[in-house]
């Protein structure tokens, strides 16, 4: 099977190219168009062709009406991205739904005129204008979902996109563009697939005016690098090595399972998962044991299996390098509390995996494991577990446990994150602003902070 590139409102069926895997198996299951430099062209000149449209359509409609057919379409679209990213058919649906109310809440956010002063002479005002064609590049651990974070705050400013898929994950994406393509004007959102460097191509296409990124930092910081010869504006949403520290009076039987999902949702695959754990000495054994049984017990296979929680990790090298953390972890001393490698089957399957005595210098507390292995570490003091957590260059999130919230507050506060939780993680909504600090990245999204990050500001002076 393949899906065409959407360019212009068209279906294109492009040059076959690029292999996807279903990492339920580890084999390839379909094929995708690999992008030419002449498709790439005529995507962004589509975009920037239906740019001064769009940017006076009424864009709360169009998008709402996007918005529905993602959700009529969740239901058959479901297997396909289970089959390439691996996730519970359950949890593919339920992103695809996600992404839908993402576009429906975004639809009708606008930035307002801000008056700086009306004295009588004068009336200033500050107001927003789109900046035109987006580049938007999404990850695979949430094709659809992080494509909708970017499509939906830069079509409601009024720009348009030329989104490009991970090349591990771009059917459904695929799909998604061919949908809108009859409910969008043409050219309004645009889709292109293809091996890397078809990223670098399309943040240094002279077309475009702005970039939206969500992946590592080291790509990132390319990403970055290929924007700044044109000087453009670029929003990254990079890693996270979220710490969660649980607080000597926690409620361990209370917090265990929010605190375990927290960590291996998604096969542990998201940026702002908790990623290390700190607890106070005397409360470890007790979490440690509760995490590691709900880690022994949870069911994990292919994504097409209703029973199955956790599925495979999405790619080949993820899965050797998640592998190669708790390998490197285990010769250095830590003990396997639950799982402790692969599993032996086809596809990517990796056991949840608990550590313990993990040291603060192993690879897989200071870097971001991006994977179903969960250290646990002990601290002596809250100062010091604070210390620890903050010992990092990243600072996407983090999280306080404990049954005294002023405390845990107080706590939270001293985390050098974008957003901080108490007594829960992930948990998030569409008008919230995110935005990691440190390493894990550069700029807003998420809310009017998102729509607002996709206009430039200009000054209108006008006598009173």
């Amino acid at each position: 099977m393949s899906e065409p590139l959407t360019i212009g409102g068209r279906a294109v069926a492009g040059t076959p190219g690029l292999d996807v895997v279903d990492p339920a198996t580890g084999r390839v299951f379909a094929t995708a168009p690999a992008c030419t430099d002449a498709e790439l062209s005529a995507a962004v000149d589509a975009a920037h062709d239906a740019w001064p449209a769009w940017r006076v359509a009424d864009r709360g409609a169009a998008l709402t009406a996007a918005a529905d057919a993602i959700a009529a379409a969740a239901d058959d679209l479901a297997p396909l991205l289970t089959a390439e990213q691996g996730k519970p058919l359950a949890d593919a649906r339920a992103e695809l739904v996600r992404a839908a109310d993402r576009l429906r809440h975004h639809a009708f956010l606008r930035p307002e005129p801000r008056v700086l002063r009306d004295d009588g002479t004068e009336r200033v005002e500050v107001r927003w204008r789109p900046v035109g064609p987006v580049a938007a590049i999404a990850p695979w651990n949430f094709p659809v979902q992080l494509a909708a974070a970017k499509i939906a705050p830069a079509l409601a400013a009024g720009n348009t996109v030329v989104l490009k898929p991970s090349p591990y994950t771009p059917l459904t994406t695929l799909s998604l563009g061919r949908l809108l393509a009859g409910v969008l004007p043409p050219g309004v959102l645009n889709v292109v697939s293809g091996p890397e460097p078809l990223g670098e191509r399309l943040v240094a296409h002279p077309g475009i005016r702005q970039v939206t990124f969500t992946g590592s930092v080291a790509t990132g910081r390319r990403v970055a690098a290929s924007a700044g010869p044109n000087l453009r504006p670029v929003t990254l949403e990079l890693g996270g090595n979220d710490a969660a520290i649980v607080l000597p009076d926690a409620d361990v039987p209370a917090i265990a399972d929010a605190l375990f999902w927290s960590a291996f949702a998604n096969c542990g695959q998201i940026c702002m998962a908790v990623k290390r754990v700190y607890v106070a000495a005397d409360r470890h054994d007790e979490l440690v044991d509760a995490l590691a049984a709900r880690a022994a017990s949870v069911p994990v296979g292919a994504g097409s299996d209703p029973g199955t929680r956790l599925g495979p990790l999405t790619t080949a090298p993820q899965y050797r390098r998640v592998a190669g953390l708790v390998a490197a972890a285990l010769s250095g001393g830590a003990r396997a509390a639950a799982g402790g490698g692969p599993l032996d089957r086809d596809g990517y399957f990796h056991a949840p995996t608990i550590l313990t005595g993990v040291a603060d210098t192993d690879r897989i507390v200071t870097e971001e494991q991006f994977g179903p292995a969960l250290p646990v570490l002990t601290y002596d003091s809250v100062d010091e577990a604070v210390a620890r957590a903050n010992a990092t260059p990243y600072g996407l999130c983090g999280s306080v446990w404990g049954v005294d919230v002023d405390r845990a507050v107080a706590v939270a506060e001293r985390l050098q994150v974008g957003t901080a939780w108490v007594n829960s993680h992930l948990r998030m909504s569409f008008d919230d602003p995110f935005a990691g600090t440190k390493d894990s990245g550069l700029g807003v999204s998420g809310g009017e902070w998102g729509v607002s990050a996709h206009t430039e500001p200009y000054v209108l002076h006008r006598p009173s």
